[in-house]
Parts: C-alpha cells; sequence; structure tokens
C-alpha cells in the first residue's frame, strides 16, 4: 500500500472515537448553579456530563415550557450505521489505492457532516421555539413576544441569566481529523503520480 493509502486508511478508522466519545456538548452556566449543569451529545444518546444534569435541565425546562430533553432520538438508530457505512467505505477506497475514491470520501463525509449539523439545528430550534402556552412561568420581551430558548449551534449565547455553551467533543475532532486526512490522502496520491496542482 502507497503512503496516501495508509493516510486514507488512518482518516477513515478515525472515526470510530464516535463509538467511545461524545461529538459534542451544551452546557449551561448561571449564578444559581455553582457547578455548570451539561449534556453530551453521542451518535446514539444524550447523556448528563455529571450525574443527575438532564434530569435538573428537564426540571427547569417544565416550569418555561420546554419539552423534556430525552436520551434517545429517532436520529440515534441512524448514526451508528451511517457513521459504520462510512468507515467501511473509506476502508474500501483506501485499498483500492485510487485517489478519486480519497477525494469522493472526502466530500461525503463533508456532506454528511453539514446535513448533521443541520439535523442539530432544526432539533435545537424545536427544543427552543416549541413552548407549552401553559407553562408556569413566561418570559416576554420588549416588544411583547414570548422570549425563545433556542442554545447555539456553536458557541456561546446568554438565555435569560444563563449562559449556553455548545461546542464540539472529542468525538468530533477525530472525525474532523479523518476527513482532513482523507484531502492529504489526495493531495499525496497526486504527487505519487507526478501530478502537481494549478499555480495560484
Amino acid at each position: 500500500m502507497k503512503t496516501s493509502g495508509k493516510i486514507m486508511l488512518l482518516g477513515a478508522l478515525l472515526p470510530i472515537a464516535l463509538y467511545f466519545m461524545p461529538m459534542w456538548t451544551i452546557q449551561l452556566s448561571a449564578p444559581q448553579y455553582p457547578e455548570p449543569l451539561g449534556m453530551e451529545i453521542w451518535i446514539t444518546k444524550i447523556a448528563d456530563m455529571k450525574t443527575g444534569d438532564l434530569q435538573n435541565i428537564n426540571l427547569m425546562n417544565h416550569y418555561v415550557g420546554m419539552k423534556a430533553i430525552p436520551e434517545k432520538i429517532d436520529e440515534f438508530r441512524y448514526f451508528p450505521w451511517i457513521v459504520g457505512a462510512l468507515i467501511l467505505l473509506g476502508c474500501v477506497f483506501a485499498f483500492t489505492g485510487k485517489r478519486i475514491l480519497y477525494l469522493i470520501w472526502f466530500w461525503i463525509s463533508i456532506l454528511l457532516g453539514i446535513a448533521g449539523m443541520y439535523d442539530f439545528y432544526l432539533w435545537e430550534y424545536d427544543y427552543g421555539h416549541s413552548l407549552d402556552p401553559k407553562a408556569a412561568i413566561k418570559f416576554i420581551d420588549a416588544t411583547g413576544e414570548l422570549i425563545t430558548y433556542q442554545p447555539p449551534l456553536i458557541g456561546s449565547q446568554t438565555i435569560l441569566n444563563f449562559e449556553a455553551t455548545s461546542l464540539p467533543a472529542p468525538g468530533a475532532y477525530f472525525l474532523v481529523v479523518g476527513i482532513l486526512l482523507s484531502g492529504l490522502a489526495y493531495y499525496k496520491g497526486r504527487l505519487e503520480a507526478g501530478l502537481s496542482f494549478p499555480k495560484i
């Protein structure tokens, strides 16, 4: 196997980390909580960052009319299979030694990543905007509109007296590095074939 194939193989295997590490975290900090509350999003579940976090978050959400955060959602039935198929496909491509297949895997991974982020955004939007009109506590902004509680897709945002922080977790970094390695494998494959890239 050429160097480009070895790089591609390593890139294809790195997403295995998603089965053993969370891919995203959301943390809520507020003065009344000495330790922030948080949740970890895996490809198979939503879990406490520390014991009792989800229970406490759901308790707060109940009073403002937000839906309870489930430990399981429909996507968790498909994510492990999608990631597994991506890994297998990348390994097969690596052993073919065809650099165009490395590039195809790179773009498939990018598109799946974008689709996953968009699905995550839709989940956050529904979670923050679909409020129970009979909620015990309602917050109204200066225009008289009901305040919504959508956490940021990435980064930090103030929601009432909470600071909500949404960031990638280790599993996501392994995936990103794997995708970048597939691009490097394509580049290396061109060099091995004696081809150069157009100069800018």
